[in-house]
């Protein structure tokens, strides 16, 4: 390719052809300091490298337009094909589970449960269809902190709690644990790489049929300063691009597990937690590329069944084409999320 067409600084393409670099998605197949290594660049330049290339990448794929996707994820949505959570209560929320076209965001605090379900989506999926899964495994990216592998292995010994309604003989002769890929991106350029490159890869080979990112705010909050917003915004919707091209060419679902802010009540003097509300974190820009928006919330409550506790939760649908807005309570048990019928 030309890369006198992507703008960059002669310097940066000097660099790029005395590397023998090649083509856009040869650059993405690189990481950040990797390249550092064998162009001889400096950070601020190798981000300006890997920015172009994603851009010109995302080029290079057919064009869609906006009623195309539109009426390509409604149909997905109608279509009736679900990853289901594994609890029929959420289940019944979710008319079946995650719907396998557009990007589904769950957000939420700290210790609301975002993760558990993650990580519970990552073994449903690979149940067979008739049992709410997908026959696929899952690629699980984490940004901030390492991946949970001992709430993951308790989980897994648990399935046949949680999944009654499967038939044992189809869960032993699941290997779930060979079936998460986990990936760590702690930086935006390493993300990118793993979206354009990794992710496309396991999907077309069949090995997994659910991408969860967890968190998706992590990398944003912390690469951008306040004044950086519009720099951030351009970042987001090229994030936001390479996951809807993901769910559409591969009909996948993909979960994006978000942060919160603090919204505060302006018409109270006080700061305390009565006077104040969350919303989920990296605003109006972000929010216009979700498909389905869900949160979780840790109210104060706790219930009880046998010999087991849980901080009692809430899962919310905020907005999605497909559902009506309402919640469900849920408890997290040793076997994984469970709706809560009867909190009293």
């Amino acid at each position: 390719m030309s890369w006198d067409r992507l703008q960059l600084k002669p310097q940066i393409i000097s660099a790029v052809q005395r590397a023998q670099l090649r083509s856009a998605q040869e650059v993405l197949c690189v990481s950040g300091p990797d390249l550092q290594k064998v162009t001889g660049l400096s950070r601020s330049d190798v981000q300006d490298l890997l920015h172009a290339a994603a851009a010109a990448a995302c080029r290079a794929r057919p064009p869609v337009t906006a009623l195309q996707l539109q009426r390509g994820e409604c149909h997905r949505l109608e279509s009736g094909l679900r990853l289901g959570t594994g609890c029929p209560v959420l289940d019944g929320l979710l008319r079946g589970g995650l719907p396998v076209g557009g990007v589904t965001e769950l957000s939420g605090e700290s210790g609301a449960g975002k993760t558990q379900l993650g990580l519970q989506l990552s073994l449903s999926v690979q149940y067979p269809v008739e049992h709410g899964g997908l026959s696929a495994g899952a690629m699980y990216i984490c940004t901030e902190d390492p991946f949970p592998i001992k709430r993951l292995q308790q989980l897994i010994s648990e399935q046949r709690v949680l999944r009654s309604d499967v038939p044992p003989s189809v869960i032993g002769g699941l290997r779930f644990s060979d079936h998460i890929y986990v990936e760590h991106s702690a930086d935006l350029d390493s993300l990118q790489v793993c979206l354009s490159r990794r992710a496309p890869l396991l999907l077309a080979q069949g090995l997994v049929r659910l991408v969860v990112v967890d968190s998706v705010a992590a990398l944003f909050r912390s690469e951008f300063q306040a004044d950086d917003w519009l720099e951030r915004n351009k970042q987001l919707l090229t994030f936001a691009s390479m996951l809807h091209h993901l769910s559409q060419e591969f009909t996948t679902p993909v979960l994006c597990i978000n942060q919160v802010t603090d919204v505060f009540n302006q018409s109270s003097s006080s700061v305390s937690s009565s006077s104040s509300s969350v919303s989920p974190a990296l605003g109006l820009a972000w929010a216009n590329q979700v498909t389905v928006r869900l949160m979780m919330q840790r109210l104060q409550g706790t219930v009880v069944r046998g010999d087991q506790s849980s901080a009692l939760r809430r899962l919310e649908v905020v907005f999605a084409p497909h559902l009506a807005r309402g919640g469900r309570d849920v408890g997290v048990w040793r076997e994984g999320l469970r709706g809560v019928l009867d909190p009293a």
